[in-house]
């Protein structure tokens, strides 16, 4: 059985904030770019969350609430050299870490390192130890057979403590929490649960796949498995990413123009689909990440079933991500496009005449159109929706 220590140190950016200047210790602290028009909260300190302060909220109902806080601009660059600290003081003990966005989270896997560093949980113990005597963070960590579990677990136990699930409990473990605790579980989902009642995990699992299907269509399997505590993906080794094509446009006059914006991501996604066709891979999953004029960023995702390396499958999946993203009345300055989950081009072909001939003049398009710009360069033919941009 895999042994994964998830190492979570909360409000990463206060706490970081806090090691530079002391005086913030157990005061509310607010971190938001204050000079900004719609000016949202970046992260807050516990004694902030506990006066109802959100990230995302807005700054100014941030101050009603939490009244006597101190704002802070964000750093970025230091949460990330903070952030390289933190997995050099893991490193030492696996090759597999996986640590997040300069969040203060990290996956180590030591399964298989006990007779050289002891049982798992006294891994744990020491790097919590050694990451409060050399950084002055105080990281919380749990213990699980899998990531999932032991993002949960590190959930429950947050802002200061440990947790340990052993090997084969895990689906008793989840099963009373409530289903918004899960990562992956969507506010779609949550919406659709709650029209039947359905609020803790058990309650979910206890469906056929069958009923469940009624409820949340496509999504229903992936629920089922999150929610009973089934993952077996892997720790990535350290300075290892899955193979993925990331591009990003930077607006010279923040905007909200929905022309501008979506011109913009066509221009990715046609950049996107030339270096998949190049290297003979398509894409099944599509993220779009966000940076609003404040410095807020928001990233969704969505999935291209089946994978495509096709520029317009590419793009209506890009739009539905990305409108997902726009959740807030604020002008963008950054937009990015990343494709992941690259597989070879699939083989099979739609079941139905009409998707079949639909399918065959997009790509018949894509082809002529890579034949054309391969001759006469790239500006030779455009789209006129990525002419917005």
């Amino acid at each position: 059985m895999r042994s994964i220590i998830h190492i979570n140190i909360a409000d990463f950016a206060v706490a970081v904030e806090r090691v530079v200047d002391r005086s913030l210790t157990d005061r509310p602290v607010i971190i938001a770019p204050e000079g900004a028009a719609r000016a949202a909260v970046y992260d807050m300190s516990e004694e902030a969350y506990q006066a109802g302060v959100r990230k995302g909220m807005p700054l100014r109902r941030a101050r009603r609430l939490a009244p006597g806080a101190c704002i802070l601009a964000p750093h970025p660059d230091r949460y990330e050299r903070a952030m390289a600290d933190v997995f050099k003081q893991a490193l030492p003990y696996s090759p597999l870490i996986e640590p997040g966005e300069d969040d203060g989270h990290l996956f180590v896997d030591v399964t298989g390192t006990s007779r050289l560093f002891g049982p798992p949980v006294d891994v744990a113990w020491r790097l919590r130890r050694e990451m409060r005597r050399r950084l002055d963070l105080s990281p919380i960590w749990s213990l699980a057979a899998n990531k999932l579990t032991a993002k949960v677990a590190s959930r429950l136990v947050k802002p200061l403590g440990e947790l340990q699930v052993a090997a084969g409990e895990e689906a008793a473990f989840l099963a009373p929490l409530p289903i918004w605790l899960f990562p992956g579980i969507e506010r779609a989902d949550l919406l659709s649960l709650r029209d039947f009642n359905f609020t803790a995990a058990a309650e979910v699992t206890a469906l056929t796949n069958d009923q469940l299907t009624v409820i949340l269509g496509a999504r229903a399997s992936f629920v089922r498995d999150t929610l009973k505590g089934t993952d077996e993906t892997p720790v990535l080794p350290a300075g290892h990413r899955p193979p993925r094509i990331a591009l990003g446009h930077e607006f010279g006059t923040d905007t909200n123009d929905t022309a501008v914006i979506e011109g913009a991501l066509f221009n990715l996604v046609e950049a996107a689909g030339r270096r998949l066709r190049r290297a003979r891979r398509a894409a099944g999953r599509l993220a779009v990440r966000v940076t609003y004029a404040d410095s807020r960023r928001r990233s969704r995702q969505a999935a291209a079933r089946p994978a495509t390396a096709n520029d317009i499958t590419l793009f209506e999946t890009a739009r539905r991500a990305l409108h997902l993203a726009l959740s807030r009345r604020v002008r963008l300055r950054h937009l990015q496009l990343t494709c992941a989950g690259l597989v070879h081009p699939p083989a099979q072909r739609p079941l139905f005449t009409a998707d079949r001939e639909a399918l065959d003049r997009r790509e018949a398009l894509i082809g002529s159109l890579d034949t054309i710009r391969g001759r006469f360069g790239r500006e030779a033919v455009r789209f006129g929706r990525g002419l917005a941009a």
